[in-house]
């Protein structure tokens, strides 16, 4: 089983930047797919955005695409999420995960989580 632990949340006004990342235990980082998802008060944990094992496919959801980035470092066992343009309604806890699938982007198709970041955005 895989540790996934998160970091860079914060505090930052709408229109501003922030990056995440997220450092994986273990010697099989260079095999899973890794995804990025978010939740609020008032809404499921939804997907944000995913990249496969190489790097080389990213999927992402219509409300961050052209604003966020994914990105992977196989060499560090870390994955990023550069977040540009924010908005208040990206507000949530953003949480990494792990999936053995190749083109993840459903939560059901993760099985290791971490335990989240909150990122706020102030109008």
């Amino acid at each position: 089983q895989v540790q996934l632990v998160e970091s860079g949340g914060g505090l930052v006004q709408a229109g501003g930047s922030l990056r995440l990342s997220c450092v994986v235990s273990g010697r099989t980082f260079s095999m899973y797919s890794m995804g990025w998802f978010r939740r609020t008060p008032a809404k499921e944990r939804e997907f944000v955005a995913a990249i496969s094992s190489a790097g080389s496919t990213t999927d992402y959801a219509d409300s961050v695409k052209g604003r966020f980035t994914i990105s992977r470092d196989n060499a560090k066992n870390t994955v990023y999420l550069q977040m540009n343009s924010l908005k208040p309604e990206d507000t949530a806890v953003y949480y990494c995960a792990a999936s053995w699938l190749r083109r993840p982007t459903m939560e059901a198709n993760f099985g290791s989580w971490g335990q989240g970041t909150q990122v706020t955005v102030s109008s």
